[in-house]
């Protein structure tokens, strides 16, 4: 049995998330204070108590996500559970490449916490609100939503975002691009179409403002090997070398991300369970859609813990 694991991204926050982890646990608790302490904010309140629209925005959210997975990580790790001789790869989808990294040592906690704040800042003010937006295609396979990007460009910015199994592919852009993708979309026998309720236009060249903010970013922050390869989201391959994971980590910002192909290049590599650590269950539900030899388990509450330990025992 081949393991790898993978982080959430954006999406898969939710007010109370982490709580029981830290009620539970000192070392957890102590991830929740060391990003607080990271990021001079309360972040910990925010999350359990919330209001749930102050945790949603992006410079919140993307640093918030990261802790829950890192909180987890910490459990498993004081329960005797060893990264580097248990998991063959690991990968995060956008922002949880961010955790991947710190999970698997490539990054410290307080260093990611902070340059996922200065992502999600920069990528909130890379467009102003209103001139870009996103859409899910469901239903096309990414070449027929690649299609239909380019046809609504039209001089506009509109790219593939995220390709994320299962025929469904996120397109963003310019605004007006994107509405137009939405209709071709129809048109062209997708099952569904519809503009997402998000704050920027994520993953296009409409981005290019916050990649150069967060290469700026990452020039100031020590990066290590991991103890296992990252398979990175803009080439859906396995990278180890410190000066390719920050180069690729500003790429990311405009890039697409290849989470089908992620997923599948790990299948084929053998991987066989892929663990979720953090919020919610969103990659665990695009697991069988893309890899069917392969299954997707959510990792985030005391129980799923202890069976992870069990298994890999």
């Amino acid at each position: 049995m081949s393991i790898a694991f993978t982080f959430p991204g954006q999406g898969s926050q939710a007010v109370g998330m982490g709580k029981a982890l830290a009620e539970a646990f000192p070392v957890a608790r102590a991830v929740f204070d060391e990003v607080d302490d990271a990021l001079g904010q309360k972040l910990a309140a925010l999350m359990w108590d919330g209001p749930e629209a102050e945790l949603t925005l992006t410079a919140n959210a993307q640093p918030a996500l990261m802790a829950v997975s890192l909180a987890t990580m910490r459990v498993l790790e004081d329960k005797g559970f060893d990264l580097g001789t248990k998991v063959a790869y690991v990968a995060g989808h956008s922002l949880g490449e961010y955790s991947a990294l710190a999970a698997a040592g490539s990054l410290s906690i307080a260093d990611t916490a902070r340059l996922l704040r200065i992502r999600g800042s920069a990528m909130q003010a890379a467009v102003p609100v209103g001139e870009g937006a996103m859409a899910a295609l469901l239903g096309l396979e990414f070449d027929a939503a690649m299609a239909v990007a380019a046809e609504a460009a039209q001089g506009e910015v509109c790219q593939a975002a995220n390709d994320n199994g299962g025929g469904q592919v996120v397109v963003s852009g310019a605004r007006a691009a994107v509405e137009r993708a939405v209709e071709i979309a129809k048109a062209k026998g997708a099952k569904r179409a519809l503009l997402l309720n998000v704050s920027a236009p994520f993953h296009c060249a409409l981005m290019q403002p916050a990649a150069d903010a967060m290469a700026a970013a990452l020039a100031g922050v020590a990066i290590k090997a991991p103890v296992v390869p990252l398979v990175a989201n803009v080439l859906a391959a396995p990278i180890t070398d410190p000066a390719e994971i920050r180069a690729r980590l500003v790429e990311q910002v405009t890039g697409t991300v290849r989470w089908r192909e992620s997923v599948a290049w790990m299948a084929e590599a053998g991987v066989t369970t892929l663990y979720e650590v953090g919020s919610g269950k969103v990659l665990s539900g695009l697991v069988k859609r893309i890899a069917p030899s392969a299954s997707g388990t959510a990792v985030n509450t005391p129980a799923d813990i202890d069976a992870v330990i069990a298994a890999l025992a």
